[in-house]
């Protein structure tokens, strides 16, 4: 498939999960304790997808969604704006990380159990090209490494409709017992 029929794939797909979520009633928001009580990562996240649970109001700011979800990966597109440029005239190194973070937090999310959270305790960033808001829709593969009791670990790549590699990222996060920081 050539890169115009993948670009034009992926604005359908994204049109299609956005036009889900606001079908679902989703807003921007954050989940309250009883709406994810008993679900597991994976469910948490396909619950997004639907519409069922708020979606981050960071996706607004930085104009990115999530896409797909499956065990251990997750998927999220974006496309760099005007709006995220730094003062040198470039798209914000925050932007990748925060793209590359979300991928990589959501595909460990996917491997937790019911009660379980995570938090990112490291994050590895390397930008390897220049995105502008000419760039078009880039997406943000993430896949799970490890994930244990205590720790888990995940790798994302950013790249565009053509394969070109836009930067990648790993991480570490620590796995907790949501259940008692929520006084449960």
């Amino acid at each position: 498939m050539d890169t115009e029929n993948i670009r034009l794939r992926w604005e359908q797909e994204e049109a299609a999960v956005r036009q889900r979520i606001e079908a679902g009633g989703g807003r921007a928001g954050v989940s309250r304790p009883e709406q994810i009580a008993g679900k597991t990562g994976l469910e948490i996240m396909q619950a997004l997808l639907r519409g069922e649970l708020p979606y981050p109001p960071i996706s607004e700011t930085l104009g990115f969604y999530l896409i797909e979800v499956g065990d251990g990966h997750a998927v999220f597109q974006g496309e760099p704006q005007f709006k995220h440029y730094n003062p040198l005239g470039t798209v914000h190194g925050g932007w990748y990380a925060t793209l590359l973070d979300s991928a990589l937090g959501c595909a460990v999310q996917t491997k937790l159990p019911a009660g379980t959270g995570y938090t990112t305790a490291e994050l590895g960033l390397n930008i390897v090209r220049a995105a502008s808001d000419r760039t078009g829709p880039l997406r943000a593969i993430g896949k799970v490494i490890h994930s244990g009791r205590q720790m888990a670990t995940a790798e994302a790549r950013i790249v565009g409709p053509d394969g070109k590699l836009y930067a990648h990222a790993t991480t570490t996060c620590f796995i907790f017992d949501a259940t008692a920081r929520a006084g449960r």
